[in-house]
């Protein structure tokens, strides 16, 4: 390989991205944009759960589980109903998640040291949002109960209950249990997947359609030199967009980066070459812009989105598809950027996932220069 080849298919390649400024704008402005949407849009936080509030009772008793309610930042009171079917016509018309049913005579058995029940109706529709609302309520609930309980203890000249186990939860990395630190550096590796592939997908396939590939055939450079001329120049503009999510990430949506910012622009580079490649490598396979295109945004955007961990927790899948997810390149970088922004850890932890990403990208490559040489003879 001259480096003289590669210079000028580089120069070439980078002057078409200049100049094609529709091409240019969405390399630019689609991360920012999916940043932006996907970080204030998108949380798994469960909180301020619409609820509607049915009080049969109407006691001391009964108001104060009301209040703590209200004060619960987990629930958001529309509504005091005063009509069972009421809270049922809420919940069906998705004005209401949850409703809390005191019934009569609640006070009276409380007093009367018998069971007192409180009935909660779900919408089971959202059976994310159902069962952790439903758990939120019945944990405050029993809190209450527990309060009640001692307190008449303390009042029978009783000491106060001492329960043999005592469960002290720390949680690690991520305090505030906030989900945008935990999707915001996943985010990061479906953006650079789908902008990386979908832009290489098209440069080989549109030399093709516009009748530029004859010329090139007929010069001196190998099929390496213009593919790594060409993974090149959009790998300059790849890693410009890492440096936007990243400033991102940090800058305005706060998440804490504990690791290596060394290792971490380092991982990238490599899952961005892989993914590089793999636009290079359709864009050699198929002479349409069309088809290229297609065939990205499906291999590039729904495992990176679906099956890489980003979402949906792996071990959570099935058997067969938990097995699949170890050929999808995003699955390791998410692991890395989960583990340099909030966990702080470094390379030798995180060094087989970067030897997979290595080895990825180069397979990935050396097919897709097999694929172009084979077109060039």
């Amino acid at each position: 390989m001259k480096w003289r080849r590669f210079y000028a298919i580089f120069h070439k390649e980078a002057l078409h991205i200049v100049r094609d400024w529709r091409s240019l704008m969405m390399a630019l402005a689609v991360p920012l944009m999916l940043l932006l949407l996907f970080g204030y849009a998108l949380t798994l936080d469960v909180d301020r759960i619409p609820t509607v509030i049915y009080d049969q009772d109407q006691t001391p008793q009964s108001r104060e589980v009301v209040q703590r309610l209200r004060g619960s930042r987990y629930f958001q009171i529309v509504e005091a109903q005063g009509d069972y079917p009421k809270i049922i016509d809420r919940i069906n018309r998705s004005t209401a998640l949850m409703g809390v049913v005191i019934p009569n005579r609640f006070a009276h058995k409380i007093e009367a040291n018998e069971e007192a029940q409180i009935q909660i109706l779900v919408d089971g529709s959202d059976s994310n949002t159902a069962g952790i609302g439903a758990g939120y309520a019945e944990a405050l609930i029993m809190a209450y109960a527990q309060e009640l309980r001692e307190a008449r203890m303390i009042r029978q000249g009783m000491s106060r209950p001492k329960f043999p186990i005592d469960a002290r939860v720390r949680v690690l990395y991520n305090n505030e249990m906030k989900s945008r630190n935990f999707i915001v550096p996943g985010l990061i590796a479906v953006i650079l997947m789908i902008i990386a592939a979908l832009l290489t997908s098209l440069t080989v396939a549109r030399e093709w359609e516009s009748g530029t590939m004859e010329q090139l055939l007929s010069t001196p450079v190998r099929p390496t030199e213009l593919l790594l001329g060409k993974l090149c120049a959009y790998f300059v503009l790849g890693m410009f967009d890492m440096g936007i999510a990243l400033f991102v990430g940090v800058g305005i949506f706060g998440v804490p980066l504990r690791g290596s910012t060394l290792l971490l622009v380092s991982s990238g580079a490599l899952f961005l070459f892989g993914a590089l490649c793999w636009g290079i490598f359709l864009s050699t396979v198929t002479r349409s812009q069309l088809l290229a295109y297609q065939l990205s945004l499906l291999s590039s955007f729904l495992p990176a989105f679906l099956l890489s961990g980003f979402i949906y927790a792996i071990e959570n899948m099935p058997v067969v598809i938990q097995q699949f997810t170890r050929i999808v390149p995003a699955r390791y970088f998410v692991s890395i950027l989960q583990g340099v922004f909030l966990k702080g850890i470094g390379f030798s932890l995180l060094w087989t996932d970067m030897l997979f990403l290595l080895i990825y990208g180069g397979l990935i490559f050396s097919l897709a220069a097999r694929k172009m040489r084979q077109k060039m003879a």
